[in-house]
């Protein structure tokens, strides 16, 4: 006999909740290993090992790339992105980061915002223009330091 207890459970999880998974596009946590891997425990820690390495040789190589010339934080996240294809803090991160990255973009997109930002904006680049001319009134267009003729 049903009460209707479980239409009035159902009916308090709220559209935000039902299906925010579903709509952000997110899997569920865990490895995504290949079935025949994860059966086998020594060769689903073999995969984990490998998975490790290369998304450590990745975040690596993109730490390298911050003070260089190249995309850093986009290999940064690239291997982040490969050790979330096995690693649940991984894959907890990147949906942090997304979420973050998400709130930023319309913090920014707000009007309000970003005429603030155009004002400082000007305001810098005329405190660095007067900066300049100062500069130049008091010294020319010569540089403090000496270059040797050769």
């Amino acid at each position: 006999m049903n009460t209707g207890s479980d239409e009035s459970v159902e009916a308090a999880v709220t559209p935000d909740e039902a299906g925010a998974g579903e709509a952000a596009g997110e899997r569920d946590l865990g490895s995504r290993a290949p079935e025949f891997v994860k059966a086998r425990r020594m060769l689903h820690m073999s995969w984990q090992v490998g998975v490790f390495v290369v998304g450590l040789a990745v975040v690596g190589a993109g730490i390298v790339m911050l003070p260089l010339p190249g995309p850093g934080w986009l290999v940064i996240f690239g291997g982040m992105a490969i050790w979330a294809t096995e690693f649940v803090w991984a894959q907890l991160v990147l949906r942090w980061t997304k979420r973050k990255v998400t709130e930023a973009t319309q913090r920014a997109l707000d009007p309000r915002v970003r005429r603030r930002n155009i004002i400082l904006t000007t305001i810098g680049l005329v405190i660095v223009a007067v900066l300049v001319g100062i500069y130049v009134w008091e010294f020319g267009l010569q540089m403090p330091w000496k270059i040797k003729d050769q």
